[in-house]
């Protein structure tokens, strides 16, 4: 049996109206946390439910593949700093603190770039609001009905304040979505796990705003994913001190004097936040990786596979490759070099050369002897040719291949594999998963992860997931 929600021994606290006092309608902070404390598992349509369950599924694939990164250790010395208790397990093998983690399984789901996207606010969720509610579950003995509801509450309100943030505006001031809005995510699913009523939801969520930050100044470095891993931690922190009581603004979204809408954007788009709330389920829109690169490089990869796969194409026969891509996408990904592992991730003249040379793209087309191959570095600065293409918006790509024969093979992609509307569906998922646990987890270890997530609302202690990957490898 799970264990109930903890009771608040100070009594609850009624979700203020605003600052200033008076009778005015709730905030959208408010709106949110009262959402948030009273959202129910029997309140998610079914189809809701098995896309959280989806997304979870591929966050625990996710940090495991998070195992290959660079920073990881790093990561794990700053856990280790922060507490020496292991009251919480890590996801790949024993535990740490709850602050540890938050933050070290923060930092494996996007540590190889794999993880989650909302592609409208370029916002990675996962990593902010699964790792909280994991270490809270746990601690708790909470039951899969309650981490399911606690997740599909972080996403959902995470969702909503990203495209609250009018996300052109946004971006233009130089602001990263996961590090400024991530923290109400983590919030937010940690709250419905603590049992926080709708007023210390509200303070959750105020103190997690207090914690936003990260800009693109840092972009092709790991601290740009460092922004997901600390606001995982964020989020805790506030659904922990909130708990306690603790007191915070009342409207940290809407607030005139600093609220985030204002300055971190022109007022933002309140409406984002309250329209629709319960019966329109944002989370949806969020689209899943099937391969470790840019997310705005997955149409390009899915062009590029519907090439090597149905055309047989290899480089060995391939003269010139061009590639088009948005402005926008260009600008991030189209002449980053392929320096380190990390780089070579969110190049696209890289990726487009390996996946010609592997036909395969996963974790070993990242390392070393890959990316520092002459052959392939060769090959990358003489044959591939990316630019900007005005035709083109978003995420689109167009691949260009001209074949050593004359012939011309052209393939245009709109959408990626595992963007809502072309879905990566469980199968799929738990191939990733076993792709990623390959050489740490056996095959019925891996399946019994999956068979869990699959019956989560079934699980009557979270803990039981939890011991198989504190276990580790086998």
């Amino acid at each position: 049996m799970s264990a109930a929600p903890p009771t608040q021994a100070s009594g609850p606290l009624r979700a203020p109206a605003g600052d200033r006092g008076g009778a005015e309608a709730p905030g959208p902070t408010a709106v949110l946390a009262a959402f948030t404390a009273g959202l129910q598992v029997d309140a998610i349509p079914v189809r809701v439910r098995e896309r959280v369950k989806d997304i979870l599924l591929d966050s625990l694939a996710s940090a495991i593949a998070g195992r290959a990164g660079d920073e990881t250790a790093q990561i794990g010395a700053l856990a280790g700093a922060l507490g020496r208790s292991d009251e919480a397990t890590l996801l790949t093998g024993g535990g740490s603190s709850l602050a540890g983690a938050a933050l070290t399984n923060g930092y494996l789901v996007t540590a190889v770039t794999v993880c989650d996207v909302h592609r409208p606010t370029l916002f990675h969720t996962t990593p902010q609001v699964v790792p909280p509610a994991l270490a809270i579950a746990e601690r708790e003995g909470r039951s899969g009905q309650a981490l399911l509801t606690a997740i599909a509450a972080g996403l959902e309100v995470s969702v909503r304040v990203a495209r609250a943030m009018d996300y052109p505006e946004f971006r233009r001031r130089g602001w990263h979505s996961p590090g400024v809005v991530g923290p109400f995510g983590g919030a937010a699913a940690a709250g419905s796990l603590l049992g926080l009523d709708a007023g210390r939801q509200c303070h959750a969520f105020a103190l997690a705003g207090s914690q936003s930050a990260g800009t693109f100044a840092h972009w092709g470095t790991p601290t740009i994913k460092f922004h997901q891993a600390r606001g995982s931690l964020s989020g805790l922190m506030a659904a922990l001190l909130a708990t306690e009581g603790f007191r915070a603004s009342a409207e940290i979204l809407a607030h005139p004097d600093g609220g985030l809408f204002n300055a971190c954007a022109n007022g933002g788009l309140p409406g984002e936040v309250t329209g629709g709330l319960g019966e329109t389920w944002k989370l949806e829109e969020l689209a899943l990786r099937r391969w470790p690169a840019g997310s705005s490089l997955q149409a390009m990869i899915t062009a590029l596979f519907a090439l090597v796969e149905g055309q047989g194409v290899q480089a060995a026969g391939v003269a010139h490759v061009r590639i088009g891509l948005s402005k926008a996408v260009y600008d991030m990904h189209g002449s980053l070099p392929w320096s380190d592992k990390f780089k070579a991730l969110l190049s696209a003249p890289y990726i487009a050369s390996i996946i010609l040379h592997d036909r395969c793209c996963w974790l070993d087309q990242f390392l070393p002897a890959r990316y520092a191959d002459p052959a392939v570095d060769a090959f990358t600065r003489s044959r591939v040719q990316v630019e900007a293409d005005a035709s083109l918006a978003g995420n689109a790509a167009l691949v260009e291949i001209t074949m050593t024969d004359g012939r011309v093979l052209r393939e245009a992609r709109s959408e990626a594999l595992g963007d809502p509307g072309n879905p990566l569906d469980r199968a799929q998922i738990v191939g990733k998963l076993q792709e990623a646990a390959s050489g740490w987890f056996d095959p019925a270890t891996t399946a019994r992860v999956a068979a869990l997530v699959d019956r989560l609302e079934e699980l009557g202690d979270v803990r039981e997931l939890m011991a198989i990957f504190r276990a580790g490898q086998r």
